[in-house]
């Protein structure tokens, strides 16, 4: 999909590693002028850079996105340096080893920062970048659920309840801003290799259970990448309100017992 967005300006939340990287250089070389906007300010300087290595343009920007003034600044520094916005990207998120767990044993401030960070932020992000999206004539905006938005494995309630959140703000959004404009739409990804799912891909039994969870095999963030290339432009002119569940045939069946296994480590 070279150049399909050619011209255009997107955002990218939590574009320091993991799939907001590949998503940030997807989009470049698809045309796009990109803002890296990540809490790690040296890290998003880092992907901004490689972009620009690429012949791309790119700025990083240090972001909380849970933080209402922090996103405004984000969005308008990104229209003053850029001259636009057309894309959104909302993909920041975390998933707290040893802070989300079962309802029972969970903190409520651990409930509360996974709920800022993977589902409020989106709805920050979206409220001030709309204005300018509109303006745009094609704006769309491409969130990152998750396929626990479908099938949750009942160890990160939190996790899985954001992610649910963004799916249903991505349905409720494509109705309301269907009149100015604006696409949205969402991507559940399957288990990938990012630093987020190390504890996942980090042990051989669990990744080896994970690859077999999966009808096709284990994903890699470039190929994410690439359906949200194909969601920010007009290829997908018809596409609102959906969840893509590009997960490799993740949520096509029930969580192997293998799997299960692993997470509990059980043998046997």
């Amino acid at each position: 999909m070279a150049g399909s967005l050619d011209g255009r300006v997107a955002i990218v939340t939590g574009g320091a590693s993991g799939l907001g990287r590949a998503g940030a250089i997807a989009l470049s070389r698809a045309g796009a002028a990109v803002a890296v906007a990540d809490v790690d300010r040296e890290r998003a300087e880092a992907v901004a850079s490689d972009i620009r290595a690429g012949g791309g343009r790119s700025l990083a920007i240090a972001c909380d996105v849970g933080v209402g003034t922090s996103v405004r600044s984000m969005v308008e520094r990104t229209v003053g340096e850029l001259g636009r916005l057309d894309v959104l990207y909302n993909n920041a998120g975390i998933a707290p080893v040893g802070e989300d767990g079962p309802t029972a044993a969970m903190a409520e401030e651990a409930w509360e920062r996974v709920i800022r960070v993977n589902l409020t932020s989106v709805f920050l992000c979206s409220k001030y970048a709309i204005p300018h999206l509109a303006a745009s004539g094609h704006g769309a905006i491409v969130n990152t659920a998750s396929s626990m938005a479908h099938l949750p494995l009942g160890v990160v309630d939190a996790y899985a309840a954001s992610k649910a959140g963004v799916a249903g703000l991505t349905r409720s959004m494509a109705v309301s801003l269907g009149a100015m404009g604006i696409r949205v739409n969402a991507i559940s990804p399957g288990y990938v290799d990012t630093p987020m799912n190390s504890l996942i891909f980090g042990i051989d039994e669990m990744r080896e259970a994970f690859r077999q969870g999966h009808a096709t095999g284990l994903q890699t963030p470039e190929e994410i990448a690439d359906v949200v290339v194909f969601l920010a432009s007009d290829l997908a002119r018809s596409l609102t309100g959906a969840t893509i569940q590009c997960d490799r045939g993740w949520t096509a069946f029930k969580m192997p017992e293998l799997v299960a296994r692993a997470l509990t480590g059980s043998g046997g």
